[in-house]
């Protein structure tokens, strides 16, 4: 480790744009006070996200299906996740999608004073159609948002215990969404249909399933209202200077849409980090790792890597295939279709209703602080 490196290596409380930046100049990786091993550098993540030889992702005590598991097991049980996540599973749900967004716009619309994007819209939204997707009762949305909040409390708290309790309650959402999607429905929903399925033979078992939905619900409930929140952000704040900005998306195809949020994302990644462990010593940029060490895949820094995207001009197109938002591997986030289509849906309807949207004078944006990222507050007009 280079002797010049800084005492201060916590993220706590600073803005990991600015902070990683400032490292990533100097440093490939770093120690960082909790003792783990951060990779900052585009190359780097992307090596480590590769190898699951070296890099394995069961790094937590609890069962985390598919993203905690590795090797042929995790083959197994994301091949099995894969089919409810298909273009083709998906499509049913984008018209509801449509009535969701655009009944939550027209609502906001109608209310007087600003709009917090992240919570007013982006958390909303999320929860509405999260729910619709996976057959969910409408009763649970104030849970799930309150959830949402002191989530990101613990979060931000560092706190073990706070977190536990927050894990220990969605799981008991999770178990009373179960009991509802028990009950006889006209069509199978998605969780019923998860319940149905079978792996090597046999039926999931009860833990299973709510891992599985605690995977697809717990963190991109608050990484659905992140990412809105930094669109509705970059939306305002470049309509500045481009007037026409809103007319252009509109006439983007489907794909240059989701290029677009895309990068808009990259820039300002809401999905921080993920957790690996060594399973042997390895060296990454000169630095030694040991057997057994805990490693920080940084995307937020990975995907604003100055040497891999010209300097972080905005190229939707020319940096779509380095982007790293949604990861990359084998673990590859497999929402990514689903959450894309989303966002896309969300933009869409803001560009058609809203013409007029602009930032608040009296309010400001609050950005989020390590460990998490995006913005806590984006005070917008409807108008």
């Amino acid at each position: 480790m280079p002797d010049h490196m800084p005492e201060d290596l916590s993220a706590v409380g600073r803005d990991l744009r600015a902070f990683t930046d400032e490292l990533r100049s100097q440093h490939a990786v770093v120690k960082n006070n909790l003792g783990e091993w951060v990779l900052l550098r585009h190359k780097d993540v992307v090596a480590a996200a590769k190898d699951d030889s070296r890099f394995s992702s069961a790094v937590s005590r609890f069962l985390q299906i598919p993203n905690g598991l590795d090797g042929e097991e995790h083959s197994r049980y994301r091949a099995l996740i894969d089919t409810f996540l298909t273009p083709a599973a998906l499509q049913p749900f984008v018209p509801v999608f449509e009535e969701i967004a655009a009944e939550l716009v027209q609502e906001l619309m109608q209310q007087k004073g600003p709009i917090d994007a992240v919570n007013d819209l982006g958390a909303v939204f999320a929860v509405r159609a999260q729910c619709a997707w996976l057959g969910w009762p409408s009763h649970l949305e104030q849970p799930l948002l309150q959830w949402m909040k002191n989530n990101h409390a613990a979060t931000r708290s560092g706190s073990d215990d706070e977190k536990a309790k927050v894990a220990q309650d969605f799981d008991n959402m999770i178990k009373a969404a179960l009991e509802h999607t028990a009950q006889k429905q006209e069509a199978l929903s998605v969780t019923q249909k998860l319940q149905q399925a079978c792996l090597d033979g046999r039926l999931l078992t009860e833990a299973e399933v709510v891992s599985i939905l605690r995977n697809w619900t717990g963190g991109d409930l608050g990484s659905m209202a992140l990412c809105i929140g930094v669109l509705v952000a970059y939306l305002v704040q470049a309509k500045e200077t481009n007037p026409h900005l809103f007319s252009e998306i509109a006439e983007f195809s489907l794909q240059q849409q989701e290029q677009f949020i895309n990068e808009v994302l990259r820039i300002d990644c809401p999905f921080v980090s993920n957790r690996r462990v060594t399973r042997s010593p390895v060296h990454v940029a000169g630095v030694h790792i040991p057997a057994g060490a805990r490693v920080k895949l940084n995307w937020t820094s990975a995907n604003r890597d100055e040497s891999v995207f010209a300097k972080n001009e905005f190229d939707p197109k020319g940096h779509a295939a380095n982007n790293l938002v949604y990861g990359v591997g084998k673990h590859v986030c497999p929402g990514q279709v689903l959450a894309t289509w989303q966002l896309r849906i969300v933009l869409m309807q803001l560009i058609r209703q809203t013409p007029q949207l602009r930032a608040d004078d009296s309010l400001q944006c609050i950005r989020e602080v390590a460990p998490l990222g995006g913005y806590e507050r984006v005070p917008v007009h409807f108008i």
